[in-house]
């Protein structure tokens, strides 16, 4: 099989990718393979990540702004071609232009990571209800209506059992 890059060589590496649900396959013979980035698997790896995020950025529609961040004077052009954000302060002097292409790569905008033990039985409640929303939105989106039923039920009865656990701390039970 020819190189799909060149079309001249005989294609050595496979390369297969998912973004956003997405499958995409390459194959491309060893020099086009290093030109990209994806040199031999046990030497080096020579995978470059900066690389890799840079044309992410650029796909998802990096453009012609002249803004620069306050801080380090980084624009939205230097962090679509490094891949690499100036400084914490570029997240919110950019945070429109980034925001689409943080949600496309890892889904979603928001961290949610564990609870601490001593948490609250309400903020358990919150964040679960938060969780059982976004997997909502995922199962209309794939059009899974017995699992967007069970979570509709899910998110109401937790709702319903938070309001309870309001009303037994404010003394009102009943």
């Amino acid at each position: 099989m020819l190189c799909q890059s060149c079309e001249k060589k005989q294609a050595t590496t496979h390369i297969k990718t998912i973004l956003n649900g997405e499958l995409k396959e390459y194959n491309l013979c060893p020099e086009c393979a290093a030109k990209f980035g994806y040199g031999s698997f046990f030497g080096n790896f020579g995978f470059d990540l900066d690389k890799l995020f840079g044309s992410f950025m650029e796909s998802f529609g990096a453009g012609g702004s002249s803004k620069r961040c306050k801080f380090c004077g980084s624009s939205f052009e230097d962090i679509a071609k490094t891949g690499k954000v100036g400084c914490s302060q570029c997240y919110d002097e950019f945070y429109e232009e980034l925001l689409p292409s943080i949600q496309r790569i890892h889904g979603r905008t928001s961290h949610t990571g564990k609870l601490a033990r001593s948490a609250g039985n309400e903020i358990r409640i919150k964040n679960e209800i938060t969780q059982c929303r976004y997997e909502l939105e995922q199962a209309i989106k794939t059009q899974e209506f017995e699992k967007a039923a069970e979570l509709r039920d899910r998110i109401k009865e937790l709702e319903k059992s938070m309001k309870e656990e309001a009303e037994k701390t404010d003394g009102k039970e009943g």
